[in-house]
């Protein structure tokens, strides 16, 4: 297996590689910003795994080394949340993942809104380069999101000609990812103690997808309406002088 592909990007003059994480690689230990935000990364892999949406072949992961090397420079950033749609090689326990030379570069790369200034938004160009530049230009994703968890906001952008370009929501407030047959939208209410706006799917049909604890919800509501049902068919049998323990 080839443990290097190379890319040349004469316009910008970038070299950029596609290499394994090497083994004496330090990955940036840096604090999570936001204790909310497994929660909230959680939560957007939970409602997939529901409906059977992931598939062995298929990445999902967060705060995980995602990794390029630019102008024999190594790169690695860790975004909130990313999906990639399908790896060569099935590995239970990865610890990084370099696009293109093990599998798709991400469909989708997810940043909730942290308290560094400027940091999901950074252009910069030299090494280390921003967030921004990363991921529009260096690894080219096709979807990024940043999302401000406190105030709701969700800024949806598409790559377009090499840029991202900011794009609105559908008249239902959702964005439609076509390489998920999905839509991204917000949401507001309460899950793990944790009160507020949330990031979440829905169907083609404008759906939402359940979490678990709505479907058991849904179990103990549909379960109490039977209950009572019986009972108002109990008290009708009484009315008429039947006794209900006693139907043959």
């Amino acid at each position: 297996m080839a443990t290097q592909i190379s890319e040349k990007k004469s316009s910008t003059e970038m070299v950029i590689t596609w290499e394994a994480l090497p083994d004496d690689f330090q990955l940036e230990d840096e604090p999570v910003e936001n204790t909310g935000q497994p929660i909230l990364a959680g939560a957007l892999r939970e409602s997939l795994e529901i409906v059977g949406f992931i598939q062995p072949q298929m990445l999902i992961a967060s705060n995980f080394g995602l990794c390029a090397t630019l102008n024999g420079q190594f790169i690695a950033k860790a975004p909130d949340w990313l999906f990639v749609p399908s790896v060569k090689e099935i590995v239970p326990e990865r610890k990084s993942y370099t696009p293109n030379l093990q599998g798709d570069i991400p469909a989708i790369v997810i940043e909730f809104l942290s308290d560094t200034e400027g940091g999901e938004y950074s252009i910069k160009p030299t090494y280390p380069p921003g967030k921004w530049f990363f991921y529009e230009r260096i690894l080219q994703v096709p979807i990024y999101v940043i999302f401000d968890p406190n105030g709701g906001l969700l800024e949806f952008y598409q790559l377009e000609n090499g840029r991202y370009e900011l794009k609105q929501p559908n008249e239902n407030g959702l964005h439609w990812i076509n390489s998920m047959g999905l839509f991204l939208g917000t949401w507001q209410g309460e899950k793990e103690g944790r009160n507020g706006y949330w990031l979440r799917w829905w169907d083609e049909a404008s759906n939402l997808l359940p979490w678990s604890v709505e479907l058991i919800s849904q179990e103990r509501q549909r379960a109490e309406q039977e209950r009572q049902e019986k009972e108002r068919l109990r008290e009708y049998l009484i009315s008429q002088g039947i006794d209900p323990d006693n139907l043959p």
